[in-house]
């Protein structure tokens, strides 16, 4: 079946439909992953894009049970150069294809990505839809051209009611803002007590479950659109260790004082280079955000610039010594080659050591 990528600056794209035959509309960005993209698929934090993968080839080691990132994908379509239906892999249990019509999310191969990924990042990131029908493009266009995007997708990612990962360690509580699984896998195999409680929780709330640390999860869209979140933070902050992660590092920025600006395209791949300022060393990232702490913005926060960005020099990491909170803007429970960043969550849980040691002594 014939399908059809349309932007909002005119480009029309035709190709071939895979994945469920429903139009959808959304913002077009692009990820470089060269593997990976059952996780991209059910990263919460795509809630609302239409993602464009840069390498040719998707689909060809299938998918299994195993590498989902949460219990579905929020994804709203999937662009390819070439789609494999028919993959090989050991742990492989049904096709891309297969994975999509389930989900009702629409895909389209045969596009020309290199061509679309230049245009994004000379333009920035555009409205677009996928579409099977055959209504003029110069009608769609202009549909496009006036709709809104969601700024609902937290609320639609995140868990409706609170629960927990028993463990024999410290309590954290979790907030998912659309946390992937692989946060809650790196806290619980060091043996966390885990508490996930919702993205519109109250400081009050927290409080009540008795913490011995926060960490704020990743999650879609702009963090301006989760007002309640940034209030809760200012409350609580100072009270407990507290680490972000993504898009809780960018809500942790807000609710010190600082401010958020929208990238031309973001930041999706699993090769970014950001420097750690203390010890020169520069870690290979996966990164999902297409929102960044402005720089201008740090001064007189009591935040401290940990990491930044070798590709564009953007802050990929804070801190506040005082308030015993830090934060990376980037991925440390991915792993997409190297696992180096997961000591950021030793790090997190020294922290709630050293504090809960304070506490008895106090």
């Amino acid at each position: 079946m014939r399908a059809r990528l349309i932007l909002e600056d005119g480009t029309v794209c035709v190709g071939k439909a895979f994945g469920a035959a429903t139009e959808t509309l959304g913002e077009v960005v692009f990820n470089t992953g060269l593997t990976g993209y059952q996780e991209v698929l059910s990263d919460p934090s795509y809630c609302g894009q239409i993602v464009t993968m840069t390498y040719p080839l998707i689909g060809n080691y299938g998918v299994n049970r195993d590498d989902f990132e949460a219990v579905r994908p929020f994804i709203h379509g999937f662009v390819v150069r070439e789609h494999c239906d028919t993959p090989s892999n050991w742990r492989n249990t049904q096709t891309l294809d297969e994975l999509l019509k389930a989900y009702e999310i629409p895909g389209i191969s045969g596009v020309d990505t290199r061509m679309l990924t230049r245009k994004i990042r000379h333009y920035g990131t555009l409205r677009g839809m996928i579409t099977t029908n055959d209504t003029p493009a110069e009608e769609l266009i202009a549909s496009l051209k006036e709709s809104s995007l969601m700024i609902d997708q937290v609320s639609r990612v995140s868990t409706k009611s609170v629960f927990s990962a028993p463990g024999t360690g410290d309590r954290i509580v979790l907030v998912d803002f659309g946390s992937k699984h692989g946060i809650l896998r790196e806290l619980t195999k060091r043996g966390c007590d885990v508490v996930v409680v919702p993205y519109n929780v109250t400081a009050a709330e927290i409080r009540r479950l008795q913490p011995d640390g926060i960490l704020l999860s990743n999650g879609p869209g702009d963090p301006k659109d989760v007002p309640q979140a940034i209030q809760m933070i200012s409350e609580i902050l100072g009270e407990y260790p507290l680490f972000g992660i993504c898009l809780g590092h960018q809500l942790f920025a807000l609710a010190s004082g600082a401010d958020t600006e929208k990238l031309k395209f973001g930041h999706r791949g699993g090769n970014h280079p950001v420097k750690e300022l203390t010890t020169n060393r520069t870690y290979i990232t996966s990164q999902n955000h297409g929102y960044a702490v402005k720089e201008d913005s740090i001064a007189g926060t009591g935040l401290e610039v940990t990491h930044i960005a070798l590709n564009d020099n953007t802050i990929e990491g804070l801190s506040n010594q005082a308030k015993r909170a830090f934060s990376v803007q980037y991925h440390p429970e991915a792993a997409p080659g190297p696992y180096d960043s997961g000591y950021l969550f030793d790090q997190f849980l020294e922290m709630v050591a050293k504090a809960k040691g304070e506490k008895k002594h106090a």
